[in-house]
């Protein structure tokens, strides 16, 4: 039996249907945490993202952070990367007016909820090596696969600023490229 889709699920897949971008939904019980939702990866392909959603101290600049699942983000670079005055996790309260989505539901199909673009989007260079993307759908229940094509058509359509940097994988992992 499938799932009943949620709101936020069927706002995004009008979206994403009007633009004809092609996706495979896999549900899944709620997660909160990349290690939880690894256990439901199976049958899935490319890369997994890890989605953080940033704010600087003064609290007038936010960033999505989209990054591969196995990396850590080391804030203190990408603070200085992007000349900003220490770079935090936002709370949940501006996660749900920039976004609209709750902790655990963090992902780039959020920035249909960003109308007057204020967030700046930071994609890991090492995510355009792989062919296909899963994300959520905006809630935590579901990954949403897409094709890398796809996945910079939505980009395109939403209209944030974008920026590529390199985030170095941890050290002693390795970063693979194939089935992710």
């Amino acid at each position: 039996m499938v799932p009943e889709l949620t709101d936020e699920e069927k706002k995004l897949f009008k979206i994403l249907s009007s633009l004809n971008i092609n996706w495979k939904r896999y549900s899944h019980p709620p997660v909160f945490t990349l290690s939880e939702a690894q256990q439901y990866w199976q049958g899935t392909s490319g890369a997994h993202g890890k989605n953080l959603f940033l704010r600087n101290y003064k609290g007038n600049h936010h960033y999505l952070v989209i990054v591969e699942a196995g990396k850590n983000v080391n804030l203190k670079k990408l603070n200085a990367y992007l000349k900003e005055d220490r770079l935090s996790f936002a709370s949940p309260e501006r996660l749900k007016k920039f976004l609209g989505v709750l902790p655990g539901a963090v992902s780039p199909f959020g920035l249909i909820n960003d109308t007057n673009k204020e967030v700046v989007v930071v994609i890991d260079q090492d995510l355009l090596g792989y062919s296909s993307l899963n994300f959520h759908p905006n809630v935590n229940t579901a990954t949403l696969e897409i094709s890398q094509a796809d996945f910079q058509k939505f980009l395109n359509w939403s209209g944030q600023k974008i920026i590529y940097w390199k985030i170095e994988s941890p050290s002693g992992s390795e970063n693979k490229k194939n089935g992710g």
